[in-house]
Protein backbone atom coordinates (compact mmCIF):
# COMPACT_ATOMS: atom_id res chain seq x y z
CA UNK A 1 0.00 0.00 0.00
CA UNK A 2 1.94 2.93 -1.31
CA UNK A 3 -0.44 5.33 1.84
CA UNK A 4 0.55 2.92 4.64
CA UNK A 5 3.21 4.34 6.31
CA UNK A 6 4.56 2.99 10.16
CA UNK A 7 5.07 5.34 12.67
CA UNK A 8 7.69 4.56 15.90
CA UNK A 9 7.42 6.47 18.97
CA UNK A 10 9.34 7.01 21.82
CA UNK A 11 7.52 8.83 25.57
CA UNK A 12 8.63 9.45 28.73
CA UNK A 13 7.67 6.60 30.91
CA UNK A 14 10.41 7.73 34.20
CA UNK A 15 10.60 11.20 35.74
CA UNK A 16 13.60 13.23 35.47
CA UNK A 17 13.95 16.50 36.68
CA UNK A 18 14.52 18.51 33.59
CA UNK A 19 11.46 16.94 31.92
CA UNK A 20 7.92 18.43 32.74
CA UNK A 21 6.44 15.13 33.91
CA UNK A 22 6.39 11.43 32.60
CA UNK A 23 3.42 10.30 31.08
CA UNK A 24 4.03 7.78 28.42
CA UNK A 25 4.43 4.10 28.09
CA UNK A 26 7.80 3.52 26.19
CA UNK A 27 7.87 2.44 23.03
CA UNK A 28 4.63 1.89 20.34
CA UNK A 29 4.55 1.42 16.81
CA UNK A 30 1.26 2.59 14.92
CA UNK A 31 0.42 2.42 11.34
CA UNK A 32 -0.48 5.51 9.42
CA UNK A 33 -2.63 5.74 5.90
CA UNK A 34 -1.82 9.28 3.92
CA UNK A 35 -4.29 8.94 2.10
CA UNK A 36 -7.08 9.09 5.23
CA UNK A 37 -4.75 10.09 7.76
CA UNK A 38 -6.18 7.08 10.03
CA UNK A 39 -3.42 6.05 12.67
CA UNK A 40 -4.31 2.83 14.71
CA UNK A 41 -1.75 1.30 17.54
CA UNK A 42 -0.16 -1.70 16.43
CA UNK A 43 2.00 -2.46 19.65
CA UNK A 44 3.29 -1.27 22.77
CA UNK A 45 5.62 -2.05 25.48
CA UNK A 46 7.29 -0.65 28.52
CA UNK A 47 9.90 -2.53 29.08
CA UNK A 48 12.20 0.14 28.01
CA UNK A 49 13.31 3.11 30.23
CA UNK A 50 12.74 6.83 28.99
CA UNK A 51 13.27 5.65 25.36
CA UNK A 52 14.12 9.62 24.12
CA UNK A 53 15.64 8.65 20.91
CA UNK A 54 15.37 5.80 18.73
CA UNK A 55 16.31 4.95 15.36
CA UNK A 56 14.33 2.18 12.84
CA UNK A 57 15.95 0.62 9.67
CA UNK A 58 13.77 1.60 6.79
CA UNK A 59 12.22 -1.50 6.55
CA UNK A 60 10.93 -1.13 9.69
CA UNK A 61 12.22 -4.33 11.45
CA UNK A 62 14.45 -3.71 14.17
CA UNK A 63 14.52 -0.43 16.16
CA UNK A 64 17.28 0.92 18.47
CA UNK A 65 16.21 2.89 21.31
CA UNK A 66 17.95 4.52 23.63
CA UNK A 67 17.42 4.90 27.45
CA UNK A 68 18.17 8.61 29.14
CA UNK A 69 17.68 8.09 33.39
CA UNK A 70 18.74 11.08 35.00
CA UNK A 71 20.81 9.04 37.92
CA UNK A 72 22.29 6.53 35.56
CA UNK A 73 26.20 6.97 34.96
CA UNK A 74 25.81 4.90 31.81
CA UNK A 75 22.54 4.73 29.51
CA UNK A 76 21.99 1.41 27.50
CA UNK A 77 20.78 0.87 24.18
CA UNK A 78 18.16 -1.65 23.00
CA UNK A 79 17.50 -3.61 20.36
CA UNK A 80 14.29 -4.67 19.02
CA UNK A 81 12.37 -6.40 16.04
CA UNK A 82 9.07 -5.54 14.64
CA UNK A 83 7.14 -8.25 12.92
CA UNK A 84 4.68 -6.34 10.29
CA UNK A 85 2.58 -9.70 9.97
CA UNK A 86 1.56 -10.05 13.40
CA UNK A 87 2.55 -6.48 14.55
CA UNK A 88 4.34 -7.82 17.83
CA UNK A 89 7.71 -6.33 19.12
CA UNK A 90 10.17 -7.97 20.38
CA UNK A 91 13.41 -7.79 22.57
CA UNK A 92 16.83 -9.02 20.93
CA UNK A 93 19.29 -7.14 23.17
CA UNK A 94 21.17 -3.89 25.08
CA UNK A 95 24.41 -2.56 25.87
CA UNK A 96 25.83 -0.29 27.76
CA UNK A 97 26.32 3.42 26.34
CA UNK A 98 29.59 4.22 28.33
CA UNK A 99 28.24 7.63 28.69
CA UNK A 100 25.54 9.29 30.81
CA UNK A 101 22.66 10.94 29.35
CA UNK A 102 22.54 9.12 26.36
CA UNK A 103 20.83 12.02 23.58
CA UNK A 104 20.99 10.52 20.27
CA UNK A 105 21.28 7.34 17.75
CA UNK A 106 21.85 6.50 14.29
CA UNK A 107 22.26 3.45 11.94
CA UNK A 108 24.77 3.71 9.47
CA UNK A 109 23.73 3.73 5.70
CA UNK A 110 25.32 0.17 5.29
CA UNK A 111 23.33 -1.36 8.88
CA UNK A 112 26.62 -2.66 10.01
CA UNK A 113 26.77 -0.54 12.98
CA UNK A 114 25.10 1.61 15.21
CA UNK A 115 26.38 5.25 16.71
CA UNK A 116 25.02 6.72 19.83
CA UNK A 117 25.99 10.22 21.41
CA UNK A 118 25.75 11.02 24.98
CA UNK A 119 25.20 14.02 26.57
CA UNK A 120 26.60 13.77 29.50
CA UNK A 121 25.94 15.51 32.76
CA UNK A 122 28.03 15.52 36.12
CA UNK A 123 31.45 13.40 36.46
CA UNK A 124 32.77 9.85 37.16
CA UNK A 125 31.22 6.57 34.83
CA UNK A 126 33.33 6.41 31.86
CA UNK A 127 31.91 9.24 30.63
CA UNK A 128 32.55 8.90 26.73
CA UNK A 129 30.84 11.32 23.87
CA UNK A 130 30.18 8.83 21.24
CA UNK A 131 30.13 5.02 21.08
CA UNK A 132 30.22 2.38 17.97
CA UNK A 133 28.63 -0.68 17.93
CA UNK A 134 28.00 -3.72 15.46
CA UNK A 135 24.72 -5.07 14.44
CA UNK A 136 24.37 -8.68 13.96
CA UNK A 137 22.49 -10.47 11.73
CA UNK A 138 19.79 -11.12 13.63
CA UNK A 139 19.55 -7.15 14.33
CA UNK A 140 21.49 -7.26 18.24
CA UNK A 141 23.81 -5.14 18.85
CA UNK A 142 27.02 -6.50 19.47
CA UNK A 143 29.61 -5.02 22.85
CA UNK A 144 31.13 -1.00 21.87
CA UNK A 145 33.20 -1.57 19.09
CA UNK A 146 34.79 2.04 19.57
CA UNK A 147 34.36 5.13 21.81
CA UNK A 148 35.71 8.93 21.96
CA UNK A 149 35.49 11.57 24.84
CA UNK A 150 34.91 14.86 23.82
CA UNK A 151 36.72 17.96 25.83
CA UNK A 152 36.07 21.87 26.44
CA UNK A 153 33.80 24.38 27.56
CA UNK A 154 31.78 26.99 26.04
CA UNK A 155 30.36 30.59 27.16
CA UNK A 156 27.16 29.60 28.68
CA UNK A 157 27.99 28.42 32.33
CA UNK A 158 24.63 26.80 32.82
CA UNK A 159 24.42 24.48 29.53
CA UNK A 160 28.19 24.60 28.16
CA UNK A 161 30.32 24.00 31.43
CA UNK A 162 31.42 20.75 30.06
CA UNK A 163 30.88 18.97 26.62
CA UNK A 164 27.51 17.82 25.45
CA UNK A 165 27.70 15.27 22.14
CA UNK A 166 23.85 15.48 21.25
CA UNK A 167 23.34 13.90 18.11
CA UNK A 168 25.87 12.07 15.79
CA UNK A 169 24.92 11.61 11.70
CA UNK A 170 26.13 9.80 8.75
CA UNK A 171 26.93 11.98 5.73
CA UNK A 172 24.89 11.06 2.62
CA UNK A 173 28.07 9.60 1.23
CA UNK A 174 28.53 7.57 4.15
CA UNK A 175 31.51 6.30 6.51
CA UNK A 176 32.12 9.83 7.67
CA UNK A 177 29.78 10.77 10.85
CA UNK A 178 29.63 14.39 11.97
CA UNK A 179 28.89 14.98 15.72
CA UNK A 180 27.20 18.17 17.09
CA UNK A 181 28.66 18.58 20.26
CA UNK A 182 26.67 21.81 22.34
CA UNK A 183 28.81 21.88 25.35
CA UNK A 184 31.77 23.13 22.98
CA UNK A 185 29.74 24.53 20.19
CA UNK A 186 31.82 22.45 17.43
CA UNK A 187 31.16 20.33 15.00
CA UNK A 188 33.32 17.08 15.19
CA UNK A 189 33.81 14.98 11.98
CA UNK A 190 34.89 11.45 12.47
CA UNK A 191 36.25 9.02 9.49
CA UNK A 192 34.21 5.59 10.85
CA UNK A 193 36.49 2.38 10.21
CA UNK A 194 35.14 -1.02 8.56
CA UNK A 195 36.20 -2.17 12.19
CA UNK A 196 33.91 0.63 13.86
CA UNK A 197 37.06 2.88 15.02
CA UNK A 198 36.78 6.67 14.83
CA UNK A 199 39.08 8.82 13.37
CA UNK A 200 38.90 12.21 13.68
CA UNK A 201 38.67 14.47 10.79
CA UNK A 202 38.14 17.76 11.98
CA UNK A 203 36.10 20.15 14.46
CA UNK A 204 34.10 22.97 12.83
CA UNK A 205 33.53 25.70 15.44
CA UNK A 206 29.80 27.88 15.24
CA UNK A 207 29.52 30.68 17.06
CA UNK A 208 30.37 30.89 20.52
CA UNK A 209 27.03 30.01 22.63
CA UNK A 210 25.32 28.64 19.95
CA UNK A 211 24.67 25.08 21.58
CA UNK A 212 24.39 23.00 18.37
CA UNK A 213 21.90 20.27 18.88
CA UNK A 214 20.58 18.54 15.68
CA UNK A 215 21.54 17.98 12.13
CA UNK A 216 20.11 17.86 8.39
CA UNK A 217 21.60 16.41 5.51
CA UNK A 218 21.16 17.80 2.13
CA UNK A 219 19.87 14.86 -0.27
CA UNK A 220 22.79 15.73 -2.86
CA UNK A 221 25.58 15.33 0.07
CA UNK A 222 26.87 19.14 -0.07
CA UNK A 223 25.15 21.28 2.37
CA UNK A 224 24.78 20.45 6.17
CA UNK A 225 22.24 22.88 8.34
CA UNK A 226 22.26 22.71 11.92
CA UNK A 227 19.47 23.51 14.50
CA UNK A 228 21.07 25.48 17.49
CA UNK A 229 19.36 25.05 20.40
CA UNK A 230 21.08 27.98 22.86
CA UNK A 231 20.92 31.00 20.32
CA UNK A 232 18.13 29.71 18.49
CA UNK A 233 19.75 29.93 14.97
CA UNK A 234 19.39 27.60 12.01
CA UNK A 235 23.29 27.40 10.00
CA UNK A 236 23.82 25.97 6.82
CA UNK A 237 27.00 24.47 5.91
CA UNK A 238 29.30 23.28 3.06
CA UNK A 239 30.98 19.65 3.64
CA UNK A 240 34.17 18.95 2.27
CA UNK A 241 33.70 15.44 2.26
CA UNK A 242 37.31 14.22 1.63
CA UNK A 243 38.73 16.42 5.01
CA UNK A 244 35.32 16.51 7.27
CA UNK A 245 35.60 20.15 8.03
CA UNK A 246 32.41 22.26 7.28
CA UNK A 247 32.14 25.67 6.40
CA UNK A 248 29.47 28.19 7.55
CA UNK A 249 27.51 29.61 4.28
CA UNK A 250 24.03 31.29 6.07
CA UNK A 251 22.85 31.99 9.48
CA UNK A 252 19.15 32.66 10.15
CA UNK A 253 17.26 32.85 13.58
CA UNK A 254 14.70 30.22 14.00
CA UNK A 255 12.17 32.36 16.19
CA UNK A 256 11.11 36.15 15.64
CA UNK A 257 13.21 38.47 17.36
CA UNK A 258 10.60 39.31 20.16
CA UNK A 259 10.34 34.96 20.84
CA UNK A 260 14.12 34.82 21.08
CA UNK A 261 14.60 34.99 25.41
CA UNK A 262 13.18 31.43 26.76
CA UNK A 263 13.13 29.87 23.35
CA UNK A 264 15.27 26.34 22.63
CA UNK A 265 15.31 24.96 19.37
CA UNK A 266 15.23 20.88 19.09
CA UNK A 267 14.62 19.28 16.04
CA UNK A 268 15.27 19.48 12.34
CA UNK A 269 14.50 17.88 9.06
CA UNK A 270 14.86 18.24 5.54
CA UNK A 271 12.10 17.58 2.55
CA UNK A 272 12.96 14.74 0.43
CA UNK A 273 13.66 16.85 -2.40
CA UNK A 274 16.10 19.36 -0.57
CA UNK A 275 14.80 22.14 -0.76
CA UNK A 276 12.69 22.76 2.68
CA UNK A 277 14.01 23.01 6.11
CA UNK A 278 11.70 22.58 9.49
CA UNK A 279 13.04 23.28 12.88
CA UNK A 280 10.71 23.23 15.68
CA UNK A 281 11.03 25.82 18.66
CA UNK A 282 10.34 24.92 22.56
CA UNK A 283 9.32 28.04 23.88
CA UNK A 284 7.60 29.28 20.34
CA UNK A 285 6.03 26.06 20.09
CA UNK A 286 6.44 26.59 16.56
CA UNK A 287 7.62 25.06 13.61
CA UNK A 288 10.25 27.25 11.08
CA UNK A 289 9.60 26.60 7.59
CA UNK A 290 13.23 27.75 5.51
CA UNK A 291 13.63 27.36 1.78
CA UNK A 292 16.81 26.58 0.47
CA UNK A 293 18.61 27.40 -2.57
CA UNK A 294 19.47 24.71 -4.46
CA UNK A 295 23.05 26.08 -5.97
CA UNK A 296 24.22 28.00 -2.68
CA UNK A 297 23.01 26.70 0.18
CA UNK A 298 21.67 29.68 1.76
CA UNK A 299 18.47 29.44 3.33
CA UNK A 300 14.69 31.71 3.38
CA UNK A 301 12.39 32.02 5.59
CA UNK A 302 9.01 30.85 4.55
CA UNK A 303 6.46 30.94 7.92
CA UNK A 304 6.14 30.03 11.38
CA UNK A 305 3.72 27.48 12.11
CA UNK A 306 2.45 26.54 15.84
CA UNK A 307 3.15 23.20 16.52
CA UNK A 308 -0.71 22.11 17.24
CA UNK A 309 0.68 21.75 21.38
CA UNK A 310 3.37 22.61 23.35
CA UNK A 311 7.23 21.98 23.46
CA UNK A 312 7.97 20.07 20.04
CA UNK A 313 11.08 17.91 21.14
CA UNK A 314 10.95 16.06 17.91
CA UNK A 315 9.56 16.43 14.21
CA UNK A 316 9.17 13.51 11.26
CA UNK A 317 8.40 13.46 7.58
CA UNK A 318 6.33 10.68 6.28
CA UNK A 319 8.96 9.10 3.98
CA UNK A 320 6.77 10.66 0.70
CA UNK A 321 7.15 14.23 2.12
CA UNK A 322 3.62 14.47 2.04
CA UNK A 323 3.09 14.90 6.08
CA UNK A 324 5.17 16.23 8.67
CA UNK A 325 4.57 14.97 12.64
CA UNK A 326 5.19 17.00 15.46
CA UNK A 327 5.63 15.44 18.81
CA UNK A 328 4.55 17.82 21.35
CA UNK A 329 6.42 16.68 24.20
CA UNK A 330 4.00 18.78 26.93
CA UNK A 331 0.78 18.74 25.09
CA UNK A 332 1.10 14.69 25.15
CA UNK A 333 -0.19 14.62 21.64
CA UNK A 334 1.58 14.48 18.14
CA UNK A 335 0.16 16.80 15.56
CA UNK A 336 0.07 15.86 12.12
CA UNK A 337 0.39 18.31 9.50
CA UNK A 338 -0.31 18.69 5.55
CA UNK A 339 2.77 19.77 3.53
CA UNK A 340 2.86 21.21 0.26
CA UNK A 341 5.46 20.39 -1.81
CA UNK A 342 5.51 23.46 -4.24
CA UNK A 343 5.55 25.65 -1.02
CA UNK A 344 7.18 24.20 2.20
CA UNK A 345 4.25 25.16 4.06
CA UNK A 346 2.57 23.42 6.76
CA UNK A 347 -1.76 23.21 7.49
CA UNK A 348 -2.53 21.25 10.76
CA UNK A 349 -5.16 18.72 9.59
CA UNK A 350 -6.47 18.32 13.39
CA UNK A 351 -5.33 14.61 13.20
CA UNK A 352 -3.41 13.50 16.18
CA UNK A 353 -1.66 10.65 17.79
CA UNK A 354 -2.93 11.24 21.63
CA UNK A 355 0.52 10.09 23.74
CA UNK A 356 1.82 10.77 27.00
CA UNK A 357 5.33 12.64 26.90
CA UNK A 358 6.28 12.07 22.94
CA UNK A 359 9.91 12.28 22.84
CA UNK A 360 10.87 10.62 19.41
CA UNK A 361 8.75 9.92 16.50
CA UNK A 362 10.08 8.08 13.49
CA UNK A 363 8.35 7.16 10.50
CA UNK A 364 9.06 4.53 7.85
CA UNK A 365 7.03 3.22 4.66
Amino acid sequence: MQNACLVFVGSLNRDAPYFQGARGVGLGVYSFDEGTLQTKKLAETGDIDNPTFLSVTPDGSHIYANSEVFTWREGVVSAYRFDRQTATLSYINKQPTLGSITAHNTITRDRTKLLVANYGMGEGGPDRSVVVYGVGENGGLTAPLSSVAHSGTGPDPARQERPHAHSVTETVSGDVAIVADLGIDRLVSYRIGPDGSLTKLAESALAPGAGPRHLALHPGGRFVFVMNELDSTVVSLALDEASGKLTAIDSKPAVPPEARDGNHCADIQISPDGRFLYGSNRGHDSIAVFSVDQQTGRLALVDYTPCGGATPRNLALTPSGGHLFSANQNADRISIFARDAATGRLTDTGRSIDIGTPMCVRIVR
